[in-house]
C-alpha cells in the first residue's frame, strides 16, 4: 500500500524533480487548508474581538501569544506522528501505525493537562513583563480559558498527523470547515450579543470547538474501512519502544517548535511595551503572516511524509528530490504571497478593523512583513524536510540560533531603541528567518548525501 510517486530513475532530473513537486503539492493543498483553518480559529476571534473593543482585542493578543506557545511545544512533540507513520508505510509495517498513533493520543492529553496546570500562573508572567493590572487581568484569563481546549487541540492534531501520513488529509480538512462554522456561531453568541464577554467569550468559543473536533477526529479514525490494517483498535506492539521514538523526535521538535514560538510572542510583548494600540495592530498583521505561512506547514508536513515513505523504501534519490521540491514549491507560493500583501495592505487589515489608529500603525508593518514572506516559508519546508529524515537536533539548535539570538534582539533593537515601532519588529523578524533558511538549506545539503535508514 504505497502513498507516495515513485521517482523512476531512468527518467531525466527535470521530469522526476517536477513529479516530485507535483506529489507534494496533492498532498501539501489540504493539509495548508486544514492547517489554514486551524489559524482561521484565532482569526475570526481576533477581527470579531476587534470590532467588538480595542481593548479586548490587546488582551486576546496578549493571551493567544502565550498560549500559542505551549500549542506549538505540544504539537511539536507530536510531528514524530507522521514521521515514524510514514516510514512505516514506506516500510510495510502498517500495523506500528495505529500503535504510533495511539501512542501519541496519550502523549497529547498528558501535554496538554501539564499545560493547563502551568496557565494558572499566567497572571504573574504578565506582571513581571511589566504590564499594568488591566492588561494582565484581561491577558491572563483569556490564556487559561484558551489552554483548557489544548488538550483536544493536540489529540486533534496527532489524529491528522496519523492520517496525512496515510495520505488521507481530507477528513482533517472537513472537521476543520465544520470547526470554522461553528467557532463563528459561537463567538457571535459570547463576544458581543446578550452577554459580551470580549476576548474571554472568543476564548470560550474556540475551547469548545476544538474539543468537538478532537472527537470528531477519533470516531474517524475508528471507523475507518481499513481501522484493522493499521491496528487502530488491536494490540498495542512495542508500544513502549515507539513511545521513546516518538518522544526522541518530539523533544527536540518541540524544543524548536517552542523557541520560534515563544521568539514570536516576544515581539507580540514587545509590541505591548508600545502600547495597546500596538498590541491590536501587531496581533493583526501576525495573523495575516501566519495565514500565509500554514501554506509552508502544509508543504512542510507533505514534504516530511514523502522524505520518510522514500527513507522508508530506501531510497536516496526520491528523498532528495522531495526535499529540494518542496522548498521550491512553497518558495513559488509565498512569493506570490508577498506580492499580494505589498499590493493590498490597506485592504488586508480593514478585514479586522476601521479603527484609524490601528490601520497607521498595521499598515506599514504589513508592508515589511510581505518581504519576510518568502524566506520565512522556506525555512518552514526544509524544517520539514529535515523532520522526515529523523534531524532534529541540529536543526532545533539552528531554530535557536535564527530567532533567540537573532531574531529577537533584532525586533527589539529595530522597534524600541531605533524607535522604528511595530514595522521594526517585523524588520528582526526578516533577519531570523532569513538566517533559518541559509543554515537549514546547508543542513539538508548535507543530510541528504548520507546513507538512508529508517528509524
Amino acid at each position: 500500500m504505497n502513498t507516495s510517486m515513485p521517482i523512476n530513475p531512468s527518467h531525466g532530473l527535470a521530469a522526476d524533480f517536477a513529479a516530485c513537486v507535483r506529489a507534494i503539492t496533492k498532498l501539501a493543498m489540504p493539509v495548508a487548508v486544514a492547517r489554514t483553518g486551524m489559524l482561521v480559529l484565532v482569526i475570526v476571534d481576533t477581527a470579531m474581538t476587534g470590532y467588538f473593543s480595542s481593548a479586548e482585542l490587546a488582551y486576546y493578543g496578549l493571551g493567544q501569544a502565550v498560549f500559542m506557545v505551549c500549542m506549538l511545544i505540544g504539537v511539536g512533540m507530536l510531528v514524530g506522528t507522521a514521521v515514524l507513520s510514514a516510514q512505516a508505510v514506506g516500510a510495510g509495517s502498517h500495523s506500528d501505525c495505529g500503535v504510533i498513533w495511539r501512542v501519541s493520543g496519550l502523549h497529547a492529553l498528558a501535554l496538554g493537562a501539564l499545560f493547563v496546570v502551568l496557565a494558572q500562573g499566567g497572571g504573574y508572567f504578565y506582571t513581571l513583563f511589566g504590564y499594568d493590572q488591566d492588561l494582565t487581568d484581561g491577558a491572563s484569563r483569556v490564556l487559561v480559558i484558551l489552554t483548557f481546549g489544548l488538550p483536544g487541540q493536540l489529540l486533534f492534531t496527532a489524529s491528522i498527523l496519523f492520517l496525512e501520513a496515510l495520505n488521507r488529509p481530507g477528513p482533517g480538512l472537513a472537521i476543520m470547515v465544520g470547526a470554522n462554522v461553528l467557532n463563528a456561531v459561537f463567538n457571535w453568541l459570547l463576544i458581543g450579543g446578550d452577554l459580551g464577554w470580549g476576548g474571554a467569550g472568543a476564548a470560550w468559543a474556540t475551547t469548545a470547538v476544538r474539543w468537538l473536533i478532537a472527537m470528531a477526529a477519533v470516531i474517524y479514525i475508528l471507523r475507518m474501512k481499513d481501522a484493522a490494517v493499521y491496528n487502530v483498535a488491536g494490540p498495542l506492539n512495542e508500544a513502549r519502544l515507539l513511545g521513546r521514538k516518538l518522544r526522541r523526535l518530539g523533544y527536540p521538535l518541540g524544543l524548536a517548535q517552542g523557541l520560534e514560538s515563544a521568539a514570536f510572542a516576544s515581539l507580540t510583548l514587545f509590541a505591548g511595551l508600545l502600547g495597546a494600540e500596538a498590541v491590536g495592530a501587531f496581533q493583526i498583521v501576525m495573523n495575516l503572516v501566519a495565514f500565509c505561512f500554514m501554506a509552508a506547514i502544509g508543504v512542510g508536513t507533505a514534504t516530511a511524509v514523502h522524505v520518510g515513505l522514500a527513507i522508508g523504501r530506501g531510497d536516496q534519490r526520491q528523498m532528495m528530490l522531495s526535499g529540494w521540491g518542496g522548498l521550491f514549491t512553497i518558495s513559488v507560493f509565498m512569493a506570490a504571497m508577498a506580492v499580494v500583501m505589498a499590493l493590498f495592505p490597506g485592504s488586508l487589515v480593514q478585514i479586522f478593523t476601521q479603527d484609524p489608529v490601528l490601520l497607521a500603525i498595521a499598515v506599514p508593518t504589513l508592508l515589511v512583513a510581505a518581504a519576510t514572506l518568502i524566506t520565512d516559508g522556506a525555512q518552514g519546508g526544509l524544517m520539514g524536510a529535515l523532520r522526515g529524515t529523523g534531524d532534529v537536533w541540529i536543526p532545533s539548535a539552528l531554530h535557536l540560533c535564527s530567532f533567540l539570538l537573532v531574531m529577537v534582539p533584532a525586533a527589539y533593537g529595530f522597534a524600541i531603541w531605533a524607535d522604528i515601532g511595530t514595522p521594526g519588529l517585523m524588520m528582526g523578524t526578516f533577519c531570523g528567518v532569513t538566517l533559518a533558511a541559509v543554515l537549514l538549506a546547508s543542513r539538508f545539503h548535507l543530510v541528504s548525501k548520507r546513507p538512508v535508514a529508517r528509524l
